[in-house]
């Protein structure tokens, strides 16, 4: 069993630069695909309850989101971001590094060597 499992989309700069440094730590990683492998109800539920940021934090506010006209004020609490999570995964913030009971989104990037360390 990987010591890490990084959420990741390969299209994102960010979320390559975690995989490089999880990698050039030497860490033994599960990298999941999250779009291709999207994560159920309660996976999201457990990721939330682990995360060390606010479960809102993970939900991307980009053009996608406010074309949808989603309001933010609508997903904060961890019910609601999982439910939305599940019906459009492509909003889910990424990277999103998990270990043990601990899991943080890595932006800005500086925070994926700390959580590393």
């Amino acid at each position: 069993m990987a010591d890490l499992t990084v959420f990741h989309h390969t299209g994102c700069s960010t979320s390559r630069h975690a995989v490089e440094e999880v990698s050039a730590a030497g860490i033994d990683a599960e990298v999941v695909q999250y779009l291709k492998t999207p994560l159920d109800r309660a996976s999201l539920l457990e990721l939330i309850d682990k995360l060390e940021d606010e479960p809102a934090d993970l939900v991307r506010k980009d053009g996608f989101f406010k074309g949808l006209g989603l309001d933010p004020d609508d997903f904060v609490t961890p019910d609601a971001v999982a439910d939305l999570l599940v019906e459009h995964p492509r909003l889910m913030q990424r990277p999103v590094l998990v270990r043990g009971d601990r899991a943080i989104i890595g932006r800005p990037k500086d925070r994926v060597a700390a959580f590393l360390a």
